[in-house]
């Protein structure tokens, strides 16, 4: 066995390669259950153009208001006092992410990343227009002259579009869709929605239509640091030496016996996004997406011979060393208890958001005024949040020391949906009634209708020494 693993180090270490960019890779599509998820995956894109358009209470559904500074997330509205559930939320995302590469390497790469969906569908488009691989790679060498430019303007016309289309959709995130589409066509949108489209159009049409696989390669950090998450265990596209080597073409007069399965077809290598032969062992370009495995399989069912030799398998399944189960392997049951514990804080977060929050600020020029009855007047400035998916009638009450009055607050206060309402309040207490300098008070926010409080606030009134 030991012999076998430095036979496949050394066969790794003479073939193993990078793509730095000399080449422009054009692969080759395949049916099979892999690349038919890869199509389903990058279908639920999708819903990154359409969410914008849904309504939820005669609002946009999900929206980022940052001069209102509140997110809309369907029913729920998160505020700046909520923004721990923001560094959950992220905690949560991460954590998936390393331990998802853990358990089966860039599943993440190959099948839900943006680039990889963008520029999957911008290679589709290319192969629709241009023809297939061999063709593609014919005419990019071809000089240019009328025909070829008439054939390429095409392409490029359908990137732009969809370039456009995502830099106007995230925008939409921030503003309201139907008035910010609007004033796009209006030309009367602001200059930072203009500014933010131009580079998220830039950005598009340069990642997924030319750099491509070379996003993968040198501007992603994930695949910089996704090779730290690996271990012996961690699955991944894997070519078995064993079986396939020495590979070579199927010839009628030749002992098959002395031949491994590989029939050295190369069409692994043609449809990998990224331009990888997975026979030279794993790779840092390899975004274990699959492709590999249904050309293989395909090839090996039309030789008749068993599928299986392009896999997904381990490093120690692959030299006969039994996997251990997940819970056995401290990385991942790291992650999960860290996953656990995010989704707990997130879920606890979202079903006890207040329904009506109430902040108060004592005045500080001057800290209190004495009056001419003998009496102690401090000045507050509440701000009532309405996080009610409709309009409330509400009240503002206090408590304290007896004889205590309040004033400039009105009566019935009504609250916005979504909004947030200031008042000013003036507290007089009798000086008799004081006994510190200090004097705790309690704020309430009360249904007018109903009575019910729906928020309590501790303050203090400040009186002379």
């Amino acid at each position: 066995m030991d012999s076998l693993h430095t036979d496949k180090a050394d066969f790794a270490d003479d073939y193993w390669h990078v793509n730095a960019g000399s080449k422009k890779i054009h692969a080759a599509r395949i049916k099979g259950r892999f690349a038919t998820f890869k199509k389903i995956t990058g279908s639920l894109w999708l819903i990154f153009f359409l969410l914008p358009y849904m309504r939820w209470h005669g609002r946009q559904a999900v929206m980022f208001d940052i001069s209102g500074r509140k997110f809309y997330l369907f029913s729920a509205t998160i505020w700046p006092q909520d923004i721990w559930m923001l560094s959950l939320v992220l905690v949560l995302l991460a954590i998936s992410l390393f331990a998802i590469t853990a358990i089966a390497g860039r599943v993440f790469c190959g099948y839900f990343c943006f680039q990889t969906a963008w520029a999957d569908l911008f290679t589709y488009i290319e192969g629709k227009i241009e023809g297939p691989p061999q063709k593609r790679i014919v005419l990019d060498k071809a000089p240019w002259t009328l025909k070829k430019a008439l054939i390429k303007l095409p392409k490029h016309f359908l990137w732009l579009v969809i370039s456009v289309l995502t830099g106007i959709t995230f925008t939409l995130y921030f503003e309201d869709a139907y008035s910010l589409w609007h004033s796009f066509l209006t030309l009367d949108a602001p200059p930072v929605a203009w500014v933010v489209v131009g580079l998220f159009t830039a950005g598009t049409y340069i990642l997924a239509g030319f750099m491509r696989e070379q996003v993968c390669f040198w501007l992603c950090p994930y695949a910089r640091i996704q090779g730290v998450m690996y271990d012996k265990d961690t699955l991944l596209p894997t070519y078995d030496y064993v079986r396939g080597e020495p590979r070579g073409k199927i010839r009628r007069d030749e002992n098959k016996d002395k031949k491994g399965d590989c029939v050295d077809c190369n069409l692994c290598v043609a449809v990998c996004p990224t331009g990888v032969d997975i026979r030279r062992g794993q790779q840092e370009g390899c975004i274990t997406c699959g492709l590999c495995i249904d050309a293989c399989n395909f090839m090996m069912d039309k030789v008749g011979k068993p599928g299986g030799l392009i896999r997904y398998s381990s490093l120690d399944e692959m030299e006969g060393i039994v996997q251990p189960p997940l819970y056995k392997r401290p990385r991942v049951t790291i992650y999960t208890i860290i996953l656990f514990t995010a989704f707990l804080g997130i879920a606890y977060g979202l079903t006890n958001i207040k329904t009506i929050d109430l902040s108060v600020s004592h005045e500080r020029q001057p800290l209190f005024v004495m009056l001419s009855d003998g009496s102690i007047q401090n000045k507050y400035s509440l701000k009532l949040v309405n996080r009610m998916g409709k309009d409330v009638d509400v009240k503002v009450t206090v408590a304290g020391p007896d004889g205590l009055n309040m004033s400039g607050v009105q009566k019935n206060i009504l609250m916005k949906m979504g909004k947030v309402t200031p008042v000013t309040a003036f507290i007089k207490i009798p000086s008799a009634s004081l006994k510190d300098d200090i004097t705790p008070i309690f704020f309430k926010v009360v249904n007018s209708k109903t009575d019910e409080v729906y928020k309590e606030y501790e303050s203090m009134f400040v009186s002379p020494k």
